[in-house]
């Protein structure tokens, strides 16, 4: 099964993260219409991953509004998808439901903290703590459940693994050179990641 985004770049983090919540409220007045508009995005963001970003960049740069884009990407990807919410009762896929969730709630407060180097710090020292206890209970889950594509999960854990030591070295860089746009991008893509652990799980569970 191919996943819905599945790029490692957050391009299609503005599928989820701006338009299934658009879809959503449209459902609320016209759910076919709604349901049509979601798969007719999702076959294009399929075909040409980070469509949806460039739709969504072109619409801000007509209303002439001066936003940065991925530090908005990162504000609004602070909770879970309904598409990347593991449904099972178990505890440790309730667990890494929640741990996700906080993953990415603290990476959504780095725009606040910034420019601040004392909340800054704490934030990446929370980060640093949501990340391990993200894959400690990823590690409990593949310990206690057998997968048939055990290495296909295995490698999503290794490319979390990866972008999370590339947003370490790329703070270890804003410290030196300042240039926050850098984090935010970084930050995306781990946030990304986080989602694609959920779905890789999601989709075998």
């Amino acid at each position: 099964m191919k996943n819905e985004a599945d790029a490692s770049s957050p391009a299609s983090m503005a599928l989820y993260v701006v338009m299934y919540p658009v879809f959503k409220e449209l459902g609320k007045v016209n759910l076919t219409a709604s349901r049509t508009l979601r798969a007719a995005f999702m076959k294009a963001e399929k075909e040409n991953a980070g469509l949806t970003q460039d739709i969504v960049i072109k619409v801000l740069e007509k209303k002439n509004l001066k936003l940065n884009y991925n530090e908005g990407l990162l504000r609004m990807a602070t909770d879970n998808a309904e598409e990347f919410m593991i449904d099972r009762r178990e505890p440790e896929f309730q667990e890494l439901n929640e741990r996700a969730r906080a993953l990415k709630h603290t990476l959504s407060t780095i725009p606040d903290e910034i420019n601040d180097r004392v909340g800054l710090l704490q934030t990446i020292k929370n980060i640093a703590t949501d990340i391990k206890e993200l894959l400690d209970t990823v590690n409990t889950v593949f310990r206690k459940y057998q997968y048939q594509n055990r290495q296909a999960l295995e490698q999503q854990r290794k490319d979390f693994v990866k972008y999370s030591k590339r947003f370490s070295d790329t703070l270890k860089n804003y410290f030196k050179d300042g240039r926050a746009i850098n984090v935010f991008v970084s930050a995306n893509q781990l946030t990304h990641q986080t989602n694609m652990i959920l779905q890789a799980i999601k989709t075998v569970a």
